[in-house]
């Protein structure tokens, strides 16, 4: 399993970009407790999600507003249309990895 961060470095609420140096950058959240991983990437523009704001279960992006569910990474509001590839995330022992 890759380490992605410490479990202390996404507070509840918060999201955190993680470079795992193979050309992959993720945006990593904790949400109502539990953890998740998605491309940081915007599908729409140039953008990392990483610098946008939690709301309801969504990062709204910086660049258009434009909204994607951090449970799924399906697009909720305009301009997104296209969804983003969700990972599946582990924790444990204060630590936050990709599951294989």
């Amino acid at each position: 399993m890759a380490r992605l961060c410490a479990s202390a470095d996404v507070p509840e609420g918060e999201v955190r970009q993680v470079d795992l140096g193979d050309g992959r950058v993720l945006a990593v959240y904790r949400l109502d407790g539990a953890v998740f991983a998605t491309d940081d990437l915007c599908s729409h523009g140039d953008a990392s999600l990483a610098d946008g704001e939690i709301e309801n279960g969504q990062i709204v992006c910086p660049y258009h507003m434009g909204t994607f569910d951090i449970r799924t990474g399906e697009p909720t509001g305009a301009p997104c249309s296209i969804a983003i590839r969700t990972y599946a995330v582990v924790e444990q022992g204060g630590e936050i990895m990709l599951a294989p």
